[in-house]
């Protein structure tokens, strides 16, 4: 696979920028004395397989593999943040408790508990039909406002601030312009292939999912929201990955209102965030090419 064709994307960190390369994830933050440290995060072998190719399976996969790498780069970025000592590894166990808990309350607040609220309208409205869109409006209501709430909070705000730095660079790298500020400056903090977009993606499509399934019996039911959400995954990564890989008229429309919701989690950045997006991308695209050892974390971009 060559750099043309691959999809480069990353995540916001802790005062920095994680880009997802072809051979390795890279991490760039800026510590308290303005310093920027890299360092570059192996990608799952598992993650990578043959089974990356095909429809449905991959979603899953990328899933996995970006709420291992996630986490590693945020401690990683959190260490360096505050000038702590980050040279031990994170153990597996941790990581496994860590995306554990991650999981069930993602599970719990956005799934079960919109469940559980919109059972009150079964007693109202002796309609499935009707409860089920009650749940899914509830979901969406404590979703957005979710992300509205953390986003008030002062740290949050200089994440979002990194968010919109490496969306911009993103944006600039796949319009084959050099990555420098007077170019970055110039592109949207919203970008299509965005982990907000996906979450937005899962909560629509679960609406319309659910919405055919009965409110009876209740085992069954509550079954549906665990079960069927592997799928629901699947299913909203193609589409997030076709609306930000064709870009035409019909893909803008589809994307508009996850582009609208990144109102929401991103900031426009000051340069020395998109100082730092740069030298995550540009460290992600030197291993890429065989120019930098991966271990090499003194790596100085051009």
């Amino acid at each position: 696979m060559s750099n043309k064709n691959f999809l480069y994307g990353g995540q916001a960190v802790i005062e920095g920028v994680m880009i997802r390369g072809m051979k390795r994830a890279t991490l760039a933050v800026r510590k308290p004395n303005g310093d920027i440290v890299k360092r570059s995060i192996p990608l799952e072998s598992w993650a990578n397989s043959n089974l990356r190719n095909f429809f449905f399976i991959r979603g899953i996969l990328v899933l996995l593999e970006t709420l291992i790498i996630g986490t590693k780069a945020l401690t990683y970025s959190a260490s360096e943040a505050a000038e702590e000592d980050d040279s031990s590894e994170i153990s597996k166990f941790a990581i496994i408790i860590m995306i554990s808990f991650s999981l069930l309350f993602g599970l719990s607040f956005f799934f079960l508990l919109p469940l559980f609220l919109s059972s009150i309208a079964d007693s109202i409205f002796s309609n499935h039909f009707v409860s089920n869109i009650i749940e899914g409006v509830i979901r969406l209501i404590l979703f957005l406002g979710y992300i509205f709430l953390i986003g008030r909070m002062s740290d949050i705000k200089r994440v979002f601030g990194y968010h919109g730095a490496e969306h911009m660079t993103v944006h600039c790298m796949e319009s084959n312009k050099s990555l420098k500020f007077k170019n970055i400056i110039n592109f949207s903090p919203a970008h299509p292939r965005c982990g907000t977009s996906f979450l937005l993606t899962v909560v629509f499509l679960s609406i319309l999912v659910f919405i055919l399934i009965p409110r009876e019996p209740v085992w069954f039911l509550v079954s549906s929201r665990i079960f069927l959400i592997p799928i629901i995954t699947s299913i909203s990564y193609e589409f997030i990955r076709f609306t930000g890989k064709y870009d035409n008229f019909f893909t803008r429309i589809l994307s508009l209102p996850n582009l609208l919701l990144q109102e929401l989690t991103t900031n426009f950045p000051d340069k020395d965030m998109i100082d730092v997006s740069i030298v995550a991308m540009e460290y992600a695209i030197a291993i890429d090419r065989g120019e930098v050892n991966p271990e090499d974390n003194n790596f100085v971009p051009a």
